[in-house]
């Protein structure tokens, strides 16, 4: 469930590799700045200049894109173009319903097979999230703090599922993170020290609500605030 490394793309020659390797470099680079906000929800991704900017020519392009849509962070729409995923508020709330019941799931299959390292990474995580005041730093943490948190998980579907409903929400989440912090809850830093306990106590039963609680916190809080998801 750990994201992999993304390596340097620029420092690559694009067209001296393979397409399927230049499409999965191509999709690397591209991953990490949609999930670091340098693309905003709905905006359109122009293959000619993503192929510019790689030095790659258009195949390369559009297999990357087509890497990203399977992963739910591009929609690509038939002879017209590509764009950064983009959800209703129905859509949100709905996938957040999602992630509330299956994500609690997933780490009852990961609780026990948490090494007592991994954990102690998890409480560094946690105890770097409370002192960030920067939000990107923040939600770069608190992804690799959940997703690290599911990775003892061995399962076929799930955990692809999951992703993907990350990867979808993960815009939301930025916006969630600055609504918390200007009105300076610390309930999402509880959460996660909560979690954390009752991981290294192996209680998965209370790991699974304290997890389901700190989801459903962040839907009903996008719910309240309609104009984030206006095109």
């Amino acid at each position: 469930m750990t994201d992999a490394p993304v390596p340097d793309v620029k420092a690559l020659s694009a067209t001296a590799l393979p397409h399927g390797e230049s499409a999965a470099r191509i999709a690397a680079a591209l991953r990490e700045e949609i999930l670091g906000g340098g693309y905003q929800p709905g905006e359109r991704i122009r293959q000619q200049e993503l192929a510019a900017q790689n030095g790659a020519s258009r195949v390369p392009v559009r297999e990357a894109l087509r890497i990203l849509e399977a992963e739910g962070l591009v929609t690509l729409v038939a002879n017209a173009g590509s764009w950064v995923s983009s959800l209703s508020a129905q859509e949100c709330k709905e996938m957040y319903q999602m992630r509330e019941r299956l994500e609690p799931l997933l780490l009852r299959f990961s609780t026990d097979s948490l090494s007592e390292d991994v954990i102690d990474q998890l409480q560094q995580l946690a105890d770097l999230m409370q002192e960030s005041t920067d939000i990107e730093q923040f939600i770069a943490l608190d992804r690799q703090f959940h997703l690290l948190s599911y990775s003892a998980a061995s399962t076929i579907m799930l955990g692809d599922t999951i992703m993907r409903l990350w990867n979808r929400t993960q815009h939301y989440r930025r916006a969630y993170t600055r609504m918390f912090r200007a009105e300076r809850d610390d309930s999402v830093h509880y959460d996660h020290q909560l979690l954390v306990s009752a991981l290294r106590n192996r209680d998965a039963e209370d790991a699974e609500r304290v997890l389901a609680s700190h989801i459903r916190r962040t839907r009903l809080a996008l719910a309240r605030h309609p104009e984030i998801f206006a095109a």
